[in-house]
């Protein structure tokens, strides 16, 4: 790729320079450069691959913004007492207190940040609760937001260079994870969710005859971030990787960048911004902080996250925390070469449950993603591991909910599934026990006992149901328990999954400025850390829908503050 063509808009070539803000990364990194671009900052963004947007523009684009003037304006009765509450509780000291802190007094401003820099329009993901609505502060109303469709025909000739989602359709429908739930429902709740998919049907295909390029989620809030980096003529160069940071001694000046096979120093007078994500596809760093259980790249984060950012920081003497975190997310196993398919309702559903290779189940299957797999960690790590699990259904869910974000109801399961060895099908519980070698005797006793207790909507083992999380992704059409059915009548299936994560979340120690802290607790003059290149705000919790993309952006408002010398309150 030629210079010209790497440099996002053309006019700042890739050659040696100086600005007063250098961004590493261009997910929640964008967020930090228009800030710093405000505030009257110098900024350039140096992105390691050729598409902007990092994990960012692959996740569901959810922003978890408690008490912020996106719910003020819907009516939500929120304050920050409460979310400091909440957070509080959920944390539980898994990180330090300023952290959290930091989160929400910063919020508000860069919401009004976002809404003056850039044309994306927010709203209140109504109902879609808190992950731990019950503790104290949580909300089963929830504070998660979203961004509305983005028409990202605005972007140009610079459309192309959005990096793709995870779930991309051939057919428009830009869907936003509000639409998600009904649209799951479409064959159970037919009013509300043909209603919901024929809007986002012909707002698709209808802007398509307009000249209009409409994604929601991810896709959506990245285009919107990336039209304002446009707007402001932000320059990015693609195809670049951070090699390492320049430091004096005293502070961090700059950073040597590494972008056609050469070398190249760019001067940072006001600091650096390392919001590179985390170290995703890094299966050495994974297997020595994380488990050597893991499946080699099964991460949904982008595939240009491994860790340079952390390992650069590292080299100064930062400090780590949480390398032992990722936002876990259980997945369909994938076919050879291929990703791992996303799962997001499909364990909440009545009609279904997950076990492992004892025929066993081993967990409440409808908790949300980040508590779903640190408890196979916990397993693990007690010597019970989980090494191999399916979830098991039958044909009245197979022709009820959409599976893998690839089987709408009533279709067949792909017969590469059963080659692979990924799925199973039988008349029986007993013949499906077999042809997914878990102990026949053991799996009935779990199919019996799930069966009876579901026909009465409880769990007693796992609470499945229990919480109003688990209760938003349920058939609000199942009573008295939305997340629980017996199983009673084949065909029964199985399709095998695997531990994948939306990326890893453990990373450099940073303060409530984001800036970059070593090991004895001293700053690192001049360099911050932002998104998942920095250790998790929440610890060891994910408190909401969106609270990881949520903290890339308050804490990119707050370093760009900071080097810009405001003060962040």
């Amino acid at each position: 790729m030629t210079q010209r063509s790497a440099t996002i808009p053309a006019g700042l070539p890739v050659a040696d320079t100086g600005v007063d803000l250098l961004v590493v990364g261009s997910g929640t990194g964008m967020a930090a450069a228009l800030a710093g671009r405000e505030l009257g900052l110098s900024v350039l963004i140096v992105e390691k691959s050729s598409h902007v947007g990092g994990s960012t523009a692959r996740s569901g684009g959810a922003l978890w913004l408690p008490a912020s003037p996106v719910l003020r304006d819907a009516g939500a009765n929120d304050s920050a007492r409460r979310a400091a509450t909440y957070l509080e509780s959920v944390v539980a000291g898994s990180a330090p207190p300023h952290r959290s802190t930091g989160f929400l007094n910063q919020l508000t401003a860069t919401v009004d940040m976002l809404r003056r820099t850039t044309p994306l329009r927010l709203f209140w993901a109504r109902g879609y609760c808190d992950y731990h609505p019950e503790e104290p502060g949580g909300s089963a109303a929830g504070r998660t937001c979203e961004c509305r469709p983005f028409d990202t025909s605005v972007l140009g000739e610079y459309r192309t260079r959005l990096r793709p989602g995870v779930m991309e359709s051939k057919i428009p429908i830009p869907t936003t994870g509000a639409d998600y739930r009904w649209m799951n429902l479409v064959a159970r709740v037919p009013r509300k969710g043909v209603a919901t998919f024929g809007k986002r049907l012909a707002q698709g295909v209808g802007g398509r005859l307009l000249g209009r390029r409409y994604a929601a989620g991810g896709q959506g809030l990245t285009a919107g971030l990336f039209a304002g980096v446009l707007r402001a003529s932000i320059p990015v160069w693609t195809d670049t990787t951070l090699t390492r940071l320049a430091f004096d001694g005293e502070r961090v000046t700059g950073a040597v960048v590494h972008h056609g096979g050469r070398q190249v120093r760019v001067t940072a007078r006001r600091g650096v911004v390392l919001a590179t994500g985390g170290f995703d596809h890094s299966m050495e760093m994974r297997w020595r902080f994380q488990s050597a259980s893991l499946a080699p790249h099964a991460s949904l984060g982008a595939e240009s996250n491994t860790g340079e950012g952390i390992r650069a920081g590292q080299e100064l003497g930062a400090g780590v925390e949480l390398m032992d975190q990722a936002w876990w997310f259980p997945a369909v196993a994938p076919l050879p070469g291929e990703a791992p398919a996303v799962m997001l309702a499909e364990r909440s559903l009545p009609g279904s449950l997950i076990v492992d290779q004892n025929g066993r189940r081993f967990a409440n299957e409808s908790s949300d993603y980040m508590s779903f797999g640190q408890r196979l960690l916990e397993l693990e790590r007690s010597g019970s591991p989980v090494d191999a699990m399916w979830i098991v259904f039958d044909q009245q869910y197979r022709n009820s909910y959409v599976f893998g974000a690839v089987l709408f109801p009533r279709m067949r399961i792909p017969r590469t599934w059963y080659h692979a060895g990924i799925a199973a099908r039988a008349d029986s519980l007993g013949e499906l026990a077999a042809k997914i070698a878990v102990p026949v005797r053991d799996f009935i006793t779990t199919m019996t006992r799930f069966n009876e207790n579901a026909a009465a909507g409880a769990d007693p083992e796992f609470g499945r149901g229990a919480s109003a999380y688990d209760r938003y992704y349920g058939d609000p059409t199942v009573t008295p328990n939305p997340n629980l059915r017996p199983l009673t009548r084949g065909p029964f299936y199985a399709v095998r999954m695997v531990l994948s994560d939306l990326g890893t979340c453990g990373g450099l120690r940073a303060d409530a400025r984001a800036r970059v802290l070593r090991e004895d607790g001293g700053v690192i003059a001049g360099l911050y850390a932002i998104g998942n290149a920095a250790a998790n705000a929440f610890g060891t919790t994910y408190p909401g829908a969106g609270a990881t993309i949520a903290q890339g952006l308050v804490y990119g408002y707050a370093a760009a503050v900071d080097a810009a010398g405001r003060d962040p309150a």
